[in-house]
């Protein structure tokens, strides 16, 4: 989709308004789990969430959309400078930037969060192989766990400050579920997200893991990612826990009530390289309402 027509002389007002429905279209389009969850945030904060996920959406899309790496570390460097003000004025034209500059600025959200979730993306841009389980869990702490916190700070910046530990485990567990889920589309480019360590304990190394050849070992490896996954994905649980009643920053965890489901449907995959795994539509969008009327109700959710 490409961005709204604008004439240079409406209202700031509507063009504000414009920059928000975009980022909601691209992301109803492009992350559909993530778009059904923010429609339980309250109307009046919606359009930030989906403006913060639109972001990530784009500086995670920069691999697809470029030929070679270094555009796309251009690409990236473009963000960084309007997220830390040097490009205010490249962004008329960018409803994403526009609409993020506009929440972060009402929000006071960190830029040096965003600012990470941009740099995080470098590795993605290479075929470099991910070199051990801290490795992935950092890339996934900078990502997708600071979506969450960001997120959380937007809905309730009082109920965030005790989100640290639902956020970086969450987070880790809905990243490395995902890249699962992607697996064969990075394996066919010669992408390798499993971590080497993780892989040498089986035996194998990174060629195997793109190789398009299923081994008992890499399926071992697999089996061992799908487990990292729901210890953070229990982490977080517990975290839930104890943070108690949290339907004000609910809406942007829900998508966690989704990790079981999938990292059994990956459980069952024969041909990781030619099968994606994960629920199916239907049942996201049943779970996404189920854990959101388990934590209006005060239950944990996922």
């Amino acid at each position: 989709m490409s961005p709204p027509p604008m004439s240079p002389d409406a209202p700031p007002d509507a063009l504000i308004a414009a920059a928000y429905a975009y980022c909601a279209e691209q992301v109803r389009a492009q992350d559909r789990d993530r778009f059904l969850a923010a429609l339980f945030a309250p109307e009046e904060l919606r359009r930030h969430l989906l403006a913060l996920y639109a972001f990530s959406l784009d500086v995670a899309r920069v691999r697809e959309v470029v030929r070679e790496p270094l555009p796309g570390e251009v690409r990236l460097a473009w963000w960084r400078e309007v997220i830390e003000g040097q490009g205010r004025g490249a962004v008329e034209g960018h409803p994403i930037a526009a609409a993020l500059l506009d929440t972060a600025d009402r929000f006071a959200l960190p830029r040096a969060s965003l600012v990470a979730l941009v740099d995080a993306r470098i590795f993605d841009l290479y075929d470099d192989p991910m070199p051990s389980v801290a490795d992935l869990e950092g890339y996934a702490g900078e990502t997708a766990s600071a979506l969450l916190q960001l997120s959380a700070l937007v809905l309730s910046p009082a109920a965030a400050a005790a989100t640290g530990d639902l956020s970086g485990h969450g987070g880790v567990a809905l990243a490395m579920t995902g890249l699962l889920r992607a697996f064969p589309i990075h394996a066919a480019r010669g992408q390798c997200y499993l971590p080497l360590d993780l892989l040498a304990r089986h035996g194998i190394g990174r060629d195997d893991a793109v190789s398009g050849t299923v081994t008992p070992q890499l399926q071992a490896a697999l089996a061992d990612w799908r487990a990292q996954a729901a210890r953070h994905l229990a982490a977080a649980r517990d975290a839930a826990v104890k943070l108690g009643p949290a339907d004000a920053v609910a809406a942007p965890y829900l998508p966690l009530a989704l990790v079981a489901g999938d990292l059994k449907a990956l459980a069952r995959v024969k041909d990781p390289f030619r099968q994606v795994g994960g629920l199916s539509p239907f049942r996201r969008q049943f779970a996404l309402w189920r854990a959101a009327r388990r934590a209006a109700s005060g239950r944990v959710w996922f």
